[in-house]
């Protein structure tokens, strides 16, 4: 795995368990999720104008990312809204990039070697021992898993039509319609009151950090195969650990440490194979 991808997805790994933290703490996740979606798209729109490059072959794979994309945050709006964050989250984040290279050796039949399957599974087993899978996870369980099937679908979707158009501009394009369906839906049922209350700094900061963080995931890909990258990134469990036991104030034993520990083994194993 090169340098600059493996820094990009550590970067993105950041990025993405702040924003996560962000949205889990907001009153109303759902409505909170679609004001950030549409700050982003707006605030990005002067990006891709400057940076715009794309091809016509991305448009299948914006529609496809597109709809995985609507799935995951009505996933994982909802899944915030009936568990806990730090039930869904790393269930969701650290199932994933074994997700992603299963797919994609078995069923697309992508070459891997054996440091990248033992890295990824080690990456896997560690984000899963920083919070566990325990007994009493309730809906917090299968939302993650399912959380995590559309992570890898949009991943494996993603890096393939990110080479047809720029990290920025496709991420617009691909978000463009699930955040106007999402937003529309979440007016329709709750009021534009709750989008109204759902207004304020930390959901703006949400959603430019959310977009900024599958940015550099993109321009990883571009550098890089869709399963290291994918396990890289979801070291963000470790980052929101952490951050939960600051803000939730969780509690981080020896299962944490030792899931750290692994962690940062596996992301060191797939930055040298």
């Amino acid at each position: 795995m090169p340098t600059s991808a493996l820094g990009l997805a550590l970067a993105a790994a950041f990025v993405h368990a702040f924003w996560n933290v962000l949205l889990a703490r907001a009153r109303d996740v759902q409505a909170a999720t679609a004001v950030a979606l549409v700050v982003a798209e707006v605030v990005f729109a002067p990006v891709v104008a400057l940076t715009w490059h794309a091809h016509r072959a991305v448009i299948p794979f914006l529609v496809a990312g597109g709809a995985l994309q609507l799935l995951y945050f009505v996933l994982l709006a909802t899944g915030y809204r009936v568990a806990p964050l730090s039930v869904v989250y790393p269930i969701a984040r650290g199932t994933a990039p074994v997700l992603v290279l299963v797919i994609g050796v078995a069923a697309l039949g992508r070459a891997t070697s054996a440091g990248q399957v033992v890295g990824v599974c080690l990456v896997a087993l560690g984000v899963l021992l920083v919070r566990g899978l325990r007994r009493d996870g309730g809906p917090g369980v299968p939302f993650g898993l399912l959380i995590a099937c559309t992570i890898a679908g949009y991943t494996l979707v993603d890096k393939d039509g990110v080479q047809h158009a720029g990290a920025i501009p496709y991420l617009e394009l691909e978000m463009l319609v699930p955040t106007v369906l999402y937003a529309t839906a979440i007016a329709r049922s709750k009021g534009a009151a709750a989008l109204r209350n759902a207004w304020g700094p930390a959901t703006a900061v949400a959603g430019i950090a959310s977009f900024g963080a599958y940015g550099l995931v993109l321009l990883a890909l571009q550098r890089a195969a869709a399963a290291p990258v994918a396990a890289v990134r979801e070291t963000s469990v470790v980052i929101t650990a952490l951050l939960a036991r600051q803000v939730l104030r969780e509690r981080v034993g020896a299962a944490r440490i030792a899931g750290a520990a692994a962690v940062a083994g596996g992301v060191a194993l797939l930055s040298l194979t």
